[in-house]
């Protein structure tokens, strides 16, 4: 295999479902297939500039997974609602984008059980389906309502939040700690403990707009990891600008070292040097 030496800024890593999760790593125009560095030594190199993912101007801090400060005050996507999708304003219209929401929250949704870490719940559009799953470090995912819109999704996740977690531990998912869990078990089960409040969501807004899936098979979900960290520490290009190690794996997000992991979705906008 040639070495690589690339320069550009860094974006979430792209996923595609295969036997083992496939991975993609954009900087600047360039993707760099990840599973083949599996292995290698490699060294990624933040350069000090950091451009907002959305109008590209220069900031020094980057916001919410790689915006500016004013596009993380102006923009839809980046507003409360987004992280509690039952607390959306659209019907007040106090939106900041409502054109954005048209498209993004104003449209199918699904209701899910995955085992990360753990049976947690969580919420996604159709079209990131199983990509929230694969970002999530999920290895068992399955559907278990379709509702219309993001705000109703949100409204059937705290229902169940009374009985399930609905985050990830992270290290936890890191480490590979990760029984196998009968989710449609789960499913049934936690809908029992909801049924008046789902009830309850039909009768508000349609049975038509809050559906059951009955009939969704549980997706298995298998990540290239060579070997799983005993111990996970954390990197952060604030804090050490060069980062070196070898490939041990991918999962969620994450890059696995033998050295440490490091969450590429959370330095979205910053520019990065990458060489093998």
């Amino acid at each position: 295999m040639t070495s690589i030496n690339v320069t550009g800024q860094l974006k979430k890593m792209q996923t595609h479902l295969a036997a083992k999760v496939e991975y993609q790593l954009p900087i600047g125009d360039e993707l760099i297939p990840l599973n083949a560095l599996l292995g290698k030594d490699i060294t990624l190199t933040y350069t000090g500039l950091i451009n907002c993912q959305h109008c590209g101007r220069k900031t020094k801090k980057s916001f919410n997974q790689g915006y500016c400060y004013p596009c993380f005050q102006s923009l839809a996507q980046c507003d409360r609602c987004m992280m509690s999708p039952e607390k959306c304003h659209y019907d007040a219209g106090t939106c900041r984008e409502s054109e954005w929401a048209d498209t993004y929250c104003m449209t199918d949704h699904f209701v899910y059980l995955a085992n990360s870490s753990g049976v947690k719940i969580g919420i996604t559009r159709g079209n990131q389906i199983p990509t929230r799953w694969l970002d999530q470090g999920a290895v068992q995912a399955l559907p278990i309502f379709r509702v219309s819109t993001r705000q109703q999704s949100g409204l059937v996740e705290v229902l169940f939040k009374e009985h399930v977690a609905d985050k990830t531990n992270w290290r936890k998912m890191l480490k590979g700690e990760v029984e196998h869990i009968d989710l449609l078990a789960e499913r049934d089960r936690l809908i029992t403990l909801v049924d008046d409040g789902i009830r309850q969501l039909q009768e508000r807004f349609g049975l038509q707009a809050i559906q059951l899936i009955t009939d969704a098979s549980q997706l298995e979900i298998d990540y290239p990891v060579l070997e799983f960290p005993t111990k996970v520490t954390s990197f952060n290009f604030d804090k050490q600008p060069v980062i070196s190690g070898k490939l041990m794996g991918i999962k969620g997000q994450y890059l696995i070292l033998d050295t440490g992991v490091i969450n590429i979705r959370k330095f979205g906008g910053y520019s990065v040097s990458l060489s093998v």
